[in-house]
């Protein structure tokens, strides 16, 4: 697949560096150096340049800048139209660290205002619940079991091409429904970035254990 990023933080070069050998990458961000200086980390293949470039590069975009600058990306990116069609990958998690509280969007979640911004768009919750280094590991596995990824979305199409993500960073997929319960998602996030700030190690997550599923 093709996969555009907007952003080139810790969260982007994380999941960068585990679909670099499976898909075509390309980075793209307002400072073009950083996004340079990433897609050269990652390898000699991966494109880098504008919003707007990622935009029109990815089938799928992953909107990997701070939660604040979410909608200033997507109007980098050309808006609505340039991503009509995208599949919009949320990794955000609008939480003030003030309070560790998730922000409403007028009572809907980050992700559910996206999806209003570009309404044609296909957007996915997914991999916001872990800090960057969990998902450096190689593959993140806690007490023998893989770590299980909850997302959510709208349309089936765009949700199974986020599974094969999932898989593609060791771990489990689980779809836990429409978009609506990224409203559990984020404040879910909220709790672990809260235990994060009060000094419990990076690796800290919150998994779902089945016991129908047996440890590795």
């Amino acid at each position: 697949m093709k996969i555009g990023f907007i952003g080139y933080g810790s969260m982007a070069e994380a999941l960068a560096s585990k679909w670099v050998t499976k898909h075509s990458l390309f980075i793209g961000g307002r400072n073009l150096e950083k996004a340079e200086r990433l897609a050269k980390k990652l390898g000699t293949d991966v494109k880098f340049g504008t919003e707007a470039q990622a935009a029109n590069f990815g089938e799928i975009i992953v909107l990997a800048t701070p939660h604040e600058a979410v909608f200033d990306g997507i109007d980098a990116a050309g808006g609505r139209d340039a991503l009509a069609g995208k599949v919009l990958l949320d990794i955000n998690n609008p939480v003030d660290t003030t309070d560790f509280l998730a922000k409403s969007y007028d009572g809907v979640s980050l992700a559910e205002a996206i999806a209003l911004i570009v309404p044609d768009g296909h957007v996915v919750k997914a991999f916001n619940m872990c800090q960057a280094k969990v998902w450096m590991m190689n593959p993140p596995v806690f007490d023998d079991r893989r770590l299980v990824v909850m997302y959510c979305g709208d349309n089936d199409q765009a949700k199974d091409k986020i599974a094969i993500l999932i898989e593609d960073v060791g771990c489990e997929a689980k779809d836990i429904g429409d978009l609506k319960y990224a409203r559990m998602l984020e404040p879910a996030a909220a709790i672990v970035i809260k235990l994060l700030f009060s000094g419990h190690d990076p690796h800290t997550v919150l998994n779902l254990i089945q016991p129908e599923v047996k440890a590795i």
